[in-house]
């Protein structure tokens, strides 16, 4: 059978990550979702998403398919459900579409005209930019489970001092001493060519994917996750790193999601309580303005390729867009468009040129090439929030 994840209608919510990538690519836990429902369904999936995010991330469409939504997380019952769907079934939950086999092509997709299955119990969805660290820690057991199945983890060193170490498990090459790993409140996993340096203290639910790094002396709160080949320091609490990103050094990071490709400078701290203790409202790109999250605690979202000097101070509830630079004293304000330049005395706008040639020299450390379809995909997002500065 084909697989297709789709955006589905979540898709703005989950802004600005999803300006650089289709949802199925968010991380949560310790794979993408699109890991995940390859893992459970065995299967390469690919997916439809925006036009100018097709070329970098193409759909194989067959005469036969299962769309998926994307923003659904898999589980055992609902894995099943979708592998027995047959041609023009769909599955729900309440009102929210989960799947379909259609034998239609996309633009001619008439779902009131499907079966309608009721999915057999609530699936976790990723519905809004805090969802992605409020629902962690589920997703990281859920992943673990997963992953270490009729699996035996690697040795665990003597100098490390582990509490619960069957819910620790660690991948091939991984390094680790003199380290303290608190595994009584949620699984820890550790990916291959990992490193935890001396002095740390981890209390899970977390997840250290492939080549990252745990400076030393490093204090973790769970649940959280670090994105592969990321560098972490300093404090962090419940928060998500996708991949490819440094928090290197002491200061704060709570309650907070970074996209690729984003560096905090020494000693930069966010904020993740107001000191009324008030709900947090976070910037919606939909509404254009300030929508209430029902939260207490949320800090920092920080889409791909933005990063801020030493000593930034972040406001509780701010939304850094994609490829903007941060730095000076004061707090920013609690929403920075996509290619700033500046700070709390005010932003000039980050040009694609100058934009471009940080990214090429950034991703090039890591032997990655930024290619054309990733300069298109950024000179779109350009144009696509040019409304929102002011220039």
């Amino acid at each position: 059978m084909n697989y297709i994840l789709f955006d589905g209608p979540s898709r703005d919510q989950l802004l600005p990550f999803t300006y650089t990538r289709p949802v199925a690519d968010i991380r949560v836990g310790i794979l993408t979702i699109r890991e995940k429902w390859q893992l459970a369904l065995t299967s390469t999936i690919t997916t439809v998403t925006e036009d100018y995010l097709s070329e970098k991330y193409p759909m194989v469409e067959l005469e036969e398919n299962v769309m998926i939504n994307a923003s659904v997380l898999p589980n055992d019952s609902l894995v099943k459900q979708v592998q027995v769907l047959k041609a023009n079934q769909a599955i729900y939950y309440k009102e929210e579409l989960i799947a379909f086999f259609t034998t239609e092509d996309q633009e001619h997709i008439n779902l009131e005209t499907y079966q309608k299955i009721e999915c057999s119990e609530e699936p976790v969805s990723i519905e809004h930019t805090w969802d992605i660290f409020a629902k962690n820690g589920l997703a990281i057991e859920a992943d673990f489970k997963a992953l270490t199945k009729d699996r035996k983890s690697q040795l665990l060193p003597e100098s490390n001092n582990v509490i619960n170490p069957s819910q620790v498990f660690i991948e091939e090459g991984a390094k680790l001493e003199f380290a303290t790993l608190n595994a009584s409140s949620g699984p820890i996993y550790i990916g291959k060519d990992a490193e935890i340096m001396e002095g740390s203290i981890i209390r899970g639910p977390f997840a250290l994917c492939d080549h990252a790094t745990v400076k030393l002396g490093a204090k973790i709160y769970g649940p959280t996750t670090i994105g592969p080949h990321s560098k972490v320091g300093g404090e962090v609490n419940n928060s998500v790193l996708f991949g490819y990103s440094n928090k290197g050094h002491d200061g704060f990071l709570g309650n907070s999601v970074l996209g690729e490709w984003c560096n905090l400078g020494a000693d930069t701290n966010n904020s993740n309580l107001k000191n009324n203790y008030a709900e947090v409202r976070l910037w919606d790109y939909e509404t254009e303005g300030f929508a209430r999250t029902g939260l207490q605690f949320c800090g920092l979202m920080m889409g791909d390729h933005s990063k801020c000097g030493i000593n930034t101070m972040f406001n509780t509830g701010t939304v850094v867009g994609v490829s903007s630079n941060i730095f000076g004293s004061g707090f920013p304000r609690n929403f920075v468009p996509s290619f700033s330049w500046g700070g709390s005395s005010g932003y000039t706008t980050y040009l694609t040129k100058k934009a471009f040639e940080v990214s090429k020299i950034v991703m090039d450390r890591r032997g990655i090439e930024f290619t054309e379809e990733d300069a298109q995909i950024l000179s779109h997002v350009f144009d696509l929030t040019k409304k929102y500065r002011k220039e």
